[in-house]
């Protein structure tokens, strides 16, 4: 039986692991109370004391910050360079799943901050060898990005010899509350393998008997060795245990100063997220769909319910209305992976279907209960206001940008 937060609207069978109280409320929504109640002021004097040792002696770079074309890093930076005063080096793992914005929101932030960047860039024959292994063998297209986003980063603090790396939010503390803020939990090798890779690390992908991987292809995407760990003695801090996370109020405050750009998701109220990448609220999003029952608006839901911006009923008529929009893109991916027939390609995509969620009852019919069959219907769309702040056309093609130098 299926357990349901009594405040938001998260299930029992969260992936990232979730507990109720007695009174039926989330783990999650515990910790979320925290933002209302701890002293701000004294966690980020305190993050400003303990980053302050790290500013280098050589008018060098202070610290790594990772970036993308969406999503939070612009508020990171932000953060990074106005508020702690720090030099950052910008490090960006390139997915070449890009959209127009993911290019634009990039060349912005780079010169609107005045910072360096790294950008990695590697064998896309690799990574589309790698990708259609990991569709088929875990039905995710997104694990070389996850592995990415993080190894790079900490490949290039040992690489430079820059101690110090600075991310956003925990994903463990924000949806399931996994830590107290209070904890002041940092980046681990263990975190990255069991939730971000989801157990399924380089090392067992080349031991596995039916890949063809090699250690050659994701050689980049390994975590350093305790050993260079400790010799740079390099460490993964995360502003959200010393700021009150909020990424609507964060993200609009970076509309107005930065000129931020946002686009209209079709799968999602949120404008602010995900827009950088052609796959993320599509075909990433119908898998997590069919594995768990529920897809990221609900996580958006449930962040909007804690934040008593909307309640629990007008959440459950916002996921029912976009869980079930159409999913776009599906041909550019096939055409970037080289699959070319579809109804193979979807009866893959529906062999993922958890048997939670998804009763077979003919060759290709499905009997569905997902998490949002479990609750009351006929409840009214709740509007959710999100600025829209569309960027240029930084290409007239239709499809991934795998390199942008970036425009003025």
């Amino acid at each position: 039986m299926i357990q349901f937060c009594k405040k938001c609207l998260y299930p029992s069978t969260h992936p990232l692991g979730i507990i109720f109280n007695a009174n039926g409320v989330c783990s999650g929504c515990e910790i979320h109370e925290e933002k209302f109640t701890l002293d701000w002021q004294f966690r980020l004097n305190k993050l400003k004391k303990l980053t302050n040792k790290y500013r280098s002696k050589k008018n060098n770079y202070d610290c790594i910050v990772p970036v993308t074309g969406g999503t939070d890093s612009y508020f990171i930076v932000h953060v990074v360079k106005n508020i702690l005063k720090l030099n950052p080096l910008l490090v960006h793992y390139n997915k070449y799943y890009n959209t127009n914005l993911s290019i634009e929101n990039l060349s912005n932030l780079r010169i609107k901050f005045g910072c360096d960047i790294i950008i990695q860039n590697l064998n896309m024959n690799s990574i589309k060898k790698l990708t259609k292994y990991t569709l088929y063998k875990k039905g995710n297209i997104y694990w070389h990005c996850h592995a990415g986003n993080t190894s790079f980063a900490v490949q290039t603090s040992i690489k430079y010899k820059i101690p110090l790396i600075i991310w956003g939010s925990h994903q463990g503390i924000e949806q399931v509350g996994m830590f107290s803020h209070k904890d002041e939990v940092e980046m681990t090798n263990r975190y990255w393998i069991d939730h971000d890779l989801f157990n399924f690390s380089p090392e067992k992908i080349i031991n596995d008997i039916d890949s063809e991987i090699t250690e050659e292809d994701i050689n980049s995407l390994f975590y350093p060795n305790f050993k260079e760990i400790m010799d740079c003695g390099t460490r993964g801090l995360y502003l959200g245990n010393y700021i009150p996370w909020d990424s609507k109020i964060q993200n609009e405050l970076m509309i107005r100063k930065y000129n931020y750009k946002t686009q209209k998701n079709i799968r999602s109220f949120d404008n602010y997220q995900y827009f950088d990448c052609y796959n993320y609220l599509n075909i990433h999003d119908l898998l997590k769909f069919f594995k768990h029952g529920y897809s990221k608006v609900t996580d958006q839901v449930c962040r909007e319910i804690r934040f008593k911006r909307i309640s629990r009923e007008q959440g459950i008529s916002i996921i029912r209305h976009y869980e079930k929009k159409k999913i776009s893109h599906i041909d550019l991916f096939m055409d970037w992976i080289g699959i070319k027939d579809f109804t193979s390609f979807m009866n893959l995509l529906d062999s993922f279907k958890n048997e939670i969620f998804w009763r077979k009852i003919d060759v290709k019919k499905y009997k569905r209960k997902v998490c949002s069959d479990y609750h009351k219907k006929n409840i009214k769309k709740h509007n959710i206001a999100f600025k829209n702040n569309p960027g240029k056309i930084v290409s007239s093609k239709k499809g991934y940008i795998f390199f942008g130098k970036g425009f003025i």
